[in-house]
């Protein structure tokens, strides 16, 4: 049968009968190729059975190795992560702390801090050899704000005199020290016992330090951050009998932060 016996049997209806079976030539050169129609028997179709069970599925990737633009390979239809069965160490429950990533104890900070408000009370040693600086760094900053406040703006002071004197406390304590001391260990110390210096140029701001009321406040910041770095110093390298050998150079530290802050 050629197309042009097919376009007129679906024009005028049932014009070919019951005949079971039938051909298509698409042997014209519009087509270029001959497609045989196979055979098919209504009354049986309508006869048989309805099929039972589900209705088969199709591999569409069984046929074809390898995968074409319009049939991709089976990497676009991988599961994803599941939810009930997680991967470990894939889950956002297992990730460290933010903090704990950049380096920040803050149970270490509080205990330092604490040391330093109160140099009477006792200290683990292994807590002073945490070369933490994220205090000192914080307490150098309130330090300089609080100055620029009364404005003074001795950023630059502060942190040149700073370097200076953890440089000579470091070799001060590498030859007083059997164990020895590395330099994150000094300037931690050190920083952390910035912390009454900083509460002075608090006072600072609100009333003058160059009375006698001043002059008292700055003595008792001096023997206290001394004190307290001292008494760190001692513990953390078991200096026994050496805490005024300590105190001294370090209060000559702080008193150049204290006229900085009076001047």
């Amino acid at each position: 049968m050629s197309y042009n016996d097919w376009d007129q049997q679906q024009q005028y209806g049932n014009a070919w009968g019951d005949q079971s079976s039938f051909s298509y030539d698409m042997g014209s050169p519009d087509f270029g190729a001959e497609q045989q129609f196979q055979s098919f028997d209504y009354n049986q179709a309508a006869s048989a059975p309805p099929p039972q069970g589900p209705p088969p599925t199709t591999n569409y990737y069984a046929s074809s190795q390898q995968p074409t633009f319009f049939t991709p390979g089976p990497s676009i239809m991988t599961p994803g992560p599941n939810p009930e069965n997680p991967i470990p160490g894939d889950s956002i429950e297992d990730e460290p702390p933010l903090l704990e990533e950049l380096g920040i104890n803050p149970d270490a900070i509080l205990q330092k801090t604490l040391t330093v408000l109160n140099p009477m009370r006792r200290t683990d040693p292994v807590i002073l050899q945490d070369t933490d600086l994220a205090g000192p760094l914080a307490f150098c900053l309130a330090f300089g704000s609080f100055l620029l406040l009364s404005g003074k703006a001795q950023f630059g002071y502060i942190y040149g005199i700073g370097l200076l004197g953890c440089i000579s406390m470091y070799g001060l304590l590498n030859m007083m020290s059997m164990a020895g001391v590395s330099l994150g260990v000094v300037v931690s110390i050190l920083g952390y016992c910035l912390l009454p210096m900083v509460a002075l140029a608090g006072v600072n701001v609100l009333l003058s330090l160059q009375g006698i009321v001043g002059m008292l406040l700055t003595g008792a910041a001096i023997l206290w951050c001394s004190f307290s770095a001292s008494k760190l110093f001692v513990t953390g390298l078991s200096m026994d009998h050496q805490q005024p050998l300590l105190a001294y150079p370090c209060a000559l530290l702080y008193a150049v932060f204290a006229l900085l802050t009076i001047f």
